[in-house]
């Protein structure tokens, strides 16, 4: 169902509560529909749900043990493009 969701164990370093948080909000996005959290009513259970699913998995990486081989593909957080991508939202936001 959530084709675009990295994998985060086993990750050299490992998944930053960040990398977490943003997977856990993805899955919340994918699986309610809900796109934009834009409206109070559906911000609030959307940006709960997120976090509880991140505490949930930290908790299952933390338990998991050690993979023999690392994820095939780099987490979008850690990829040039998209940290450029960031940068520029961050600094536009400021300015």
């Amino acid at each position: 169902m959530c084709r675009n969701i990295t994998t985060l164990r086993g990750l050299e370093p490992p998944a930053t509560a960040e990398e977490i948080e943003a997977a856990a909000a993805q899955f919340v996005r994918k699986v309610t529909g809900v796109a934009s959290t834009a409206a109070p009513a559906s911000r609030e259970p959307c940006e709960a749900a997120a976090a509880e699913i991140a505490v949930i998995v930290t908790r299952l990486l933390d338990d998991l043990p050690a993979r023999r081989q690392p994820p095939a593909t780099v987490p979008p957080l850690r990829r040039p493009e998209v940290q450029a991508r960031i940068a520029a939202r961050s600094s536009s936001a400021t300015a």
